[in-house]
């Protein structure tokens, strides 16, 4: 078993990273801000799986805490340095933005084009997650195993959700951002699948195009209320609760693997107040439900295109399995 990171740990294990190391954390950071591209995709599965996730949301924890929080209202910007795992979190922010900036366009052209491909890629990612995850608790017993079922199930029921629709008030966004936020830190829920649950995709998207500050601004200010919050009940758990979280967080995963099964059908898209189709930037309408299928087999061109997904699952599935190696020979070497 893995055990949880506390803030002495953390600091400890910060005051030996070289500067290799937070380049190392930096690509972690990048899958992260990859995975966060991809709808349906969570880039606190990947930050779980790349063996980030609890020092970073223990780094994140002490933000919300009174000793940092006394140090901010106090001014005592050296003594908020001193509390604050900076390097780490400045290492990952780095590395997710960095995705965002240069990754995007291109995955976003896979997923418009190609897929079935991606898709592919990410099953295989998180299916392999799901194994690696699974490893950090050494003794199942049947309360664990019930909670993996719970988070299991409570995860494939969540993704196949259909969104409805709500309020545009001040309230309501704040909400919807903190509930986002919440989601994107927590392992096989996508932040911007919850926004597309709240009704609230669209309006988000319209508002960043036409430049809306005020309806941004009260998004933010909910995800960073929910980003300080949530990161202190997640702490609390992972510290006092450990394994149970691990059993939990793992099911979500393997729930999730409805959402990235690479093969659909689009059957509902999302209509506005008056029933016309909302259209993404790109002007296609926004898919709101999909049912999965098996891939067509009767053609050769359906055949190379298995062929393919299969490869590219292959690689998915290699690439964790990999980075677990890697991580636990540098863990014995250390």
């Amino acid at each position: 078993m893995q055990e949880s990171v506390t803030p002495q740990s953390a600091e400890a294990e910060t005051a030996e990273r070289s500067l290799l190391d937070y380049g190392g954390i930096m690509l972690r950071g990048v899958c992260m801000g990859a995975s966060d591209i991809v709808p349906g995709v969570s880039g606190g599965t990947m930050a779980f799986i790349l063996g980030i996730y609890e020092e970073l949301i223990q780094s994140i924890r002490a933000v919300g805490q009174r000793p940092f929080l006394q140090a901010l209202f106090r001014f005592r910007i050296k003594e908020m340095f001193q509390i604050l795992n900076w390097q780490f979190l400045l290492a990952v922010a780095t590395g997710i933005l960095l995705a965002i900036f240069t990754l995007s366009q291109g995955l976003e052209w896979l997923l418009i084009n190609h897929p079935i491909v991606i898709w592919s890629f990410f099953f295989g990612l998180v299916l392999a997650s799901v194994y690696v995850v699974s490893k950090r608790i050494d003794n199942w017993t049947p309360g664990l195993i019930m909670l993996l079922v719970v988070g299991t199930l409570g995860a494939y029921l969540l993704v196949g959700l259909v969104p409805v629709q709500t309020p545009e008030d001040w309230w309501f966004l704040i909400l919807s951002g903190a509930l986002a936020i919440c989601a994107m830190i927590l392992p096989g829920i996508s932040g911007a699948f919850i926004l597309v649950l709240l009704g609230k995709y669209q309006f988000i998207l319209s508002a960043v195009n036409q430049r809306d500050i005020v309806s941004i601004a009260l998004v933010g200010i909910g995800a960073v209320i929910g980003l300080i919050t949530f990161a202190q009940i997640l702490g609390w758990l992972f510290k006092r609760y450990h394994n149970m979280m691990v059993a939990l967080l793992t099911g979500l995963m393997l729930g999730s693997l409805r959402r990235v099964w690479p093969w659909k059908e689009d059957v509902s898209w999302l209509q506005d107040g008056v029933g016309m189709y909302v259209l993404d930037s790109h002007g296609d309408r926004i898919v709101t439900q999909q049912l999965n299928m098996l891939p067509d087999l009767s053609s050769s061109a359906g055949l190379t295109e298995f062929g393919i997904a299969i490869l590219l699952f292959s690689v998915g599935l290699g690439a964790i399995l990999l980075l677990d190696r890697l991580a636990g020979d540098r863990l014995q070497t250390t």
